[in-house]
């Protein structure tokens, strides 16, 4: 079972940028597809970004034109980079294969803090 370990997270003003990283335990190139998922205080966990080992990405509509998620899957990581970030924004962030299972392994994630 691959382990997660996101990283890059901080407090950031509204507008800013940040880059958020996620490095696996092992090779990722054999997990088709892995995405970014966040969750707010009292909200449930939600897809963010999914990206296959093609290249085809796909984005919550929220975030569209404003995050772009990448994979070096020799470098067995997948990135996050976040532009022009908002309040709403504001959540732990974590990466996982998608979809997911309730078998799956979930790190710590990354708190992403947006002040207005």
């Amino acid at each position: 079972q691959v382990q997660l370990v996101e990283s890059g997270g901080g407090l950031v003003q509204a507008g800013g940028s940040l880059r958020l990283s996620c490095a696996a335990s092992r090779s990722i190139f054999s997990i088709a597809v892995m995405g970014w998922y966040r969750q707010a205080p009292g909200k449930q966990r939600e897809l963010v970004a999914r990206m296959s080992t093609g290249g085809s990405t796909s984005y919550v509509d929220s975030v569209k034109g404003r995050f772009t998620i990448s994979r070096d899957n020799a470098k067995n990581t997948v990135y996050l980079q976040m532009n022009n970030l908002k309040p709403e924004d504001t959540a732990v962030y974590y990466c996982n294969k998608y979809p997911y299972t309730r078998f799956d392994y979930w790190g710590q994630g990354t708190q992403v803090t947006v002040s207005s």
